[in-house]
């Protein structure tokens, strides 16, 4: 076992080296923040796979004490991946954040670890935020803004937002991203790279390569301030026609790659009752107007907000008109769907809504189910079989089938690692 992991350790290295890390020691201090940061993630793996390789040596498996071991290494693993994304922060934070909204795929210790992630994003000094404005602005603070709240509104992963008024006397938001993660960034994503094949190499049944493909393709996007500023002009372009959409304007001759000033926009999250009944927003128009936007991103335009969690999906009643508004944040990543995958995923939700099962076998197939088209179709309106076959449409949801539908679940998490 040792011997094992020892060559996931030298092979882990041995990538490193040759990606330009590790080339000679005339070019590496050994307290460079790289080379410390890869070791701390390297510890980290090496030590959650030798928990899941002795953990199980002497517990019969599907017994009782096999699920409650699992469940102990889940949660002693997620705890150290937890600490790993705290202590390396940026990439590493946003990567974690992803992992804890995989509610789906991971096991419950998982997502439910990691979640608190979202709370404990870096934040940035305000030497730190001065200094990238200087830097890509070539201005003083006091030279844009007559006012600049130094506490941030949020502080996430790659930025924080500061609410600041310009000298016209505009209300703005200015996202600045965090100095050193653009830096750090791409060296982060190759050593998650060589980690997560070390760890494929040990157990072939991980299959999360994805992940890292998916960070490698999007972090440039995210990194990447202007590009989120021109998809959010192109969505608020596209979904002019719903008057209840707000998306904030760009001020683009204060922004840069790192630096976006936007229109200051405030309301409660979207999943937050108490604010809407507070304020008369009628929740079943929010549901139905989100659904509306949804619809027309994946159906119509094929080019869908990606990050739709309740403090980018605000709700409020506009000041002037007093009509309800959504108001739509953070367009830093869209995902692109093409023809054939939009008009497959509409005919498998009419036949889903029809009861033509049929239809849901064939188009199901087509997006890739192949023989489990039934957990397919279970997965994706969170309904059960029965229901499918009755018609979702015509079909009420009742705690019996709430519960029929949980161990489909369950048994999907248990088969992660």
């Amino acid at each position: 076992m040792a011997v094992r992991l020892l060559k996931v350790s030298c092979l882990a290295t041995a990538v490193f080296a040759s990606s330009g890390f590790y080339l000679s020691s005339k070019r590496l201090d050994i307290n460079d923040l790289s080379v410390i940061r890869f070791g701390r993630a390297a510890a980290t793996t090496a030590v959650i796979s030798y928990d899941y390789l002795t953990a199980f040596k002497h517990v019969e498996y599907g017994t009782e004490e096999y699920w409650a071991v699992k469940s102990k290494v889940h949660l002693r693993s997620a705890e150290r991946l937890r600490d790993l994304c705290c202590a390396n922060r940026g990439t590493f934070i946003k990567v974690g954040q992803h992992l804890g909204a995989l509610d789906y795929l991971l096991p419950e210790e998982y997502t439910s670890t990691l979640k608190v992630l979202h709370s404990r994003a870096p934040q940035s000094s305000m030497e730190e935020i001065q200094q990238v404005i200087r830097e890509d602005l070539g201005k003083e603070l006091s030279e844009i803004f007559v006012l600049f709240e130094e506490e941030p509104q949020g502080a996430a992963s790659l930025a924080q937002v500061h609410k600041a008024v310009l000298h016209d006397g505009k209300t703005v938001a200015v996202k600045v991203q965090h100095p050193k993660v653009r830096r750090q960034s791409a060296k982060d994503i190759m050593v998650m790279e060589v980690l997560v094949k070390a760890v494929h190499w040990l157990f072939p049944d991980f299959a999360f390569m994805w992940l890292v493909e998916e960070a490698k393709k999007n972090m440039p996007l995210e990194l990447d301030f202007l590009n989120e500023g021109h998809n959010a002009e192109k969505v608020a372009n596209m979904l002019s026609h719903f008057p209840f959409l707000k998306v904030p304007t760009i001020h683009w001759d204060l922004s840069t790659k790192r630096i976006l000033t936007m229109e200051f926009l405030e309301g409660g999250q979207v999943n937050d009752r108490e604010y809407m009944k507070e304020n008369g927003i009628n929740v079943n128009e929010i549901s139905e107007n989100l659904g509306k936007m949804y619809s027309e991103m994946i159906f119509v335009h094929g080019f869908v907000h990606c990050d739709p969690h309740p403090g980018n999906v605000l709700v409020r009643k506009c000041p002037r008109s007093q009509k309800t508004e959504i108001l739509l944040l953070d367009h830093g990543l869209y995902q692109v769907l093409q023809p054939d995958f939009r008009m497959n995923y509409c005919r498998l939700w009419m036949s889903l809504i029809n009861r033509d099962l049929a239809g849901v076998e064939r188009y199901s197939r087509r997006l890739g189910a192949g023989d489990l088209y039934p957990l397919f179709a279970c997965v994706l309106t969170a309904r059960s079989w029965n229901s499918v076959n009755a018609g979702i449409s015509s079909v009420p949801v009742t705690h019996a089938e709430i519960m029929a539908v949980a161990p489909l679940r369950l048994a999907h998490t248990r088969g992660i690692m």
